[in-house]
């Protein structure tokens, strides 16, 4: 049988078998089998962190039944895509609270390696985990917030089981109103960055690094009703309102992008950057992602401006967004707020590969790379940047005894030694 690839096509699987189980039945039929186990969400990580000698284990046969268990939580299917999951939310009247740039993706997996939207008050998509439920082979067990290891189960790697279903917080549905300017002015950007990551409840700014001078364009998503953006402020910053749709990566067909120009419409349907309907991005790519605590954003940029002449050539276009502050173990914005500095890449690993190393000196010392990307930062630094890692690691030891979950990512990492 053969495995396949992840969604960028640059890693192949080299499990054994995959189990694809239809009910819970099926699922724990699957655990029980003997040998290294890993659950595989929509396969939109770039590195190793799915991967496995032994058995994936898929979930997007399982029955997609979502509950309203609470006026303000859902319980949802592990493996339901989020473009899936807004639709019906919306049909309910109800919301989450932020989505990722792609609604291609899978709640499990983007939960479990900190994937976020952007707003600086509104934290990762984990956040929004109220209490989710663990199979192993052993069984299923429940966390709930409050719980004494919740906070290092959320987030977790995939290193603590299959997370079989998760309650979220909703909230009622709302509208957004997009809009992209463009031409930001860096030295403008960075003298007033918090103004500027203030601007809408979402906001996030490009660049393809061909000039030190310019950013190519901002986008900003503002509750309809909400706070205005600062007009005054744009005008310092030598913005011109986009008049047609546009793509972050200029020149590439905005046709596959979410609804820009103002044109109001439902949360699900403005938040990402892109429809479901459509391939996200650029499709062939490579993504590296590099988080830094706010307090140190403005420097961070600053060296990667540095390296614009470096970084250009292999790349289609670097987003920076930001992310506030919460309490689980393995997030990158764990105590406190935090800006992603995101680099969608030429397809070119080899390339890509040889540069990371030079980003990676550049960038403060407090840079966590993204779980499910590029990066090839020693692993006992990235220990030593995640300040709960040992007590998530005495959790995994707990949880997974006997390391069925474990793969050469997570025993890279440090995990199992």
């Amino acid at each position: 049988m053969s495995i396949g690839t992840n969604w960028a096509g640059n890693l192949a699987y080299r499990a054994a078998a995959i189990g694809r189980p239809r009910t819970r039945e099926e699922l724990h039929d699957v655990l029980s089998s003997s040998g290294p186990l890993r659950p595989l969400g929509s396969r939109h990580s770039f590195n190793a962190i799915a991967d496995t000698a032994g058995t994936l284990i898929d979930l997007s046969a399982m029955p997609r039944e979502i509950e309203q268990v609470a006026p303000d939580a859902v319980r949802v299917p592990a493996g339901v895509r989020y473009g899936d999951l807004g639709a019906e939310l919306q049909r309910r009247g109800l919301a989450l609270a932020n989505l990722a740039s792609l609604p291609h993706i899978s709640v499990a997996g983007a939960v479990s390696t900190g994937t976020h939207g952007s707003g600086d008050a509104i934290g990762s998509l984990a956040t929004a985990v109220r209490a989710l439920t663990l199979a192993g082979p052993d069984g299923e067990r429940t966390l709930r917030r409050g719980d004494a290891d919740f906070d290092g189960a959320v987030v977790s790697l995939g290193a603590l089981g299959v997370i079989v279903e998760l309650e979220l917080d909703v909230e009622p549905a709302y509208d957004v109103a997009q809009t992209v300017h463009e031409g930001p002015a860096w030295d403008a950007v960075l003298a007033e960055f918090d103004r500027v990551t203030a601007l809408g409840t979402s906001v996030s700014i490009f660049s393809r690094w061909t000039g030190r001078d310019r950013a190519d364009q901002l986008w900003i998503k503002n509750l309809v009703g909400g706070v205005a953006a600062d007009e005054a402020l744009l005008t310092c910053l030598g913005t011109t309102p986009a008049v047609e749709q546009r793509h972050p990566i200029l020149g590439v067909s905005a046709e596959a992008c979410t609804p820009q120009l103002g044109e109001p419409g439902p949360w699900h349907e403005r938040l990402p950057h892109f429809q479901l309907g459509f391939t996200p991005s650029a499709g062939e790519e490579l993504q590296s992602e590099y988080l830094v605590p706010r307090r140190d954003a403005v420097r961070a940029i600053e060296a990667v401006r540095a390296l614009a002449d470096r970084i250009a050539p292999l790349l289609l276009v670097n987003e920076i967004r930001t992310v506030a502050a919460d309490d689980l173990w393995l997030s990158s914005s764990y105590g406190e707020g935090a800006v992603g500095i995101h680099f969608t890449w030429h397809r070119d690993q080899p390339a890509v590969e040889a540069l990371l190393p030079v980003i990676e000196a550049a960038l403060p010392d407090t840079a966590r790379p993204h779980w499910g990307k590029l990066s090839v930062l020693d692993p006992a630094e990235i220990r030593r940047r995640t300040p709960r890692w040992g007590d998530f690691a005495a959790l995994a030891d707990r949880m997974d005894p006997a390391g069925r979950f474990r793969n050469a990512y997570l025993e890279r990492l440090g995990l199992g030694r």
